[in-house]
């Protein structure tokens, strides 16, 4: 989908995935991981921002990308509103070189909203966004109806996608949105090293 029809949708408020909070299941994980190692994350696809800020509440430098540039303009207000400090850029996270390296990457269903003839595009831009030895952290919409936005995916899919670059650390059905319990899958992937990577595409 091209930018205008993103734009498009936050322009007229049918934003059908703004649930006014951030993705549960991310929010239980930065709880049941208080030692993880912080550092600098991306969120790409950040709408209205709540991801980026459930990072930075958490003592994390989160930054949020958005292809919409109505969405980083609710992303920055929401953001000052609730006191925190956080950057948010417009770029096409598919095409766009990245302003900087990350140790984590975070993402909530933009996998499957994007086009499912665009996901080599998003493996290869996990892949130039994030730092040797970053972390993947996604959650993916498996049960949405073949009628996208959003598109659903498989385990089958994202281990096939994800695992010649990635070491899966862990997957697990996480506390939902209501109107996606029991619907969505979280991936928790290490980059692997680029010898190793190399090794699993031979």
């Amino acid at each position: 989908m091209s930018r205008d029809y993103w734009e498009q949708r936050y322009q007229t408020n049918d934003m059908s995935w703004e649930k006014g909070a951030p993705s549960p299941g991310l929010v239980d994980f930065l709880t049941a991981h208080p030692v993880l190692k912080r550092g600098t994350v991306c969120v790409p696809g950040c709408g209205t921002g709540h991801d980026v800020r459930a990072f930075t509440a958490a003592g994390f430098e989160a930054s949020g990308f958005d292809i919409a540039p109505s969405a980083i303009a609710l992303a920055e207000g929401k953001t000052i509103i609730a006191g925190l400090t956080a950057k948010f850029q417009l770029a096409d996270f598919l095409r766009d070189e990245p302003p900087q390296k990350f140790d984590w990457l975070f993402e909530h269903t933009l996998f499957c909203a994007i086009q499912p003839r665009e996901r080599d595009a998003y493996v290869r831009a996990v892949l130039r966004w994030l730092k040797p030895g970053g972390n993947y952290l996604a959650v993916n919409y498996f049960d949405c109806g073949p009628d996208g936005p959003p598109w659903p995916t498989t385990r089958a899919e994202q281990l096939e996608r994800f695992s010649p670059h990635f070491k899966l650390l862990a997957d697990w059905t996480p506390r939902s949105y209501p109107n996606r319990e029991g619907k969505e899958r979280m991936f928790w992937w290490g980059l692997r090293t680029a010898s190793k990577q190399s090794a699993a595409i031979d």
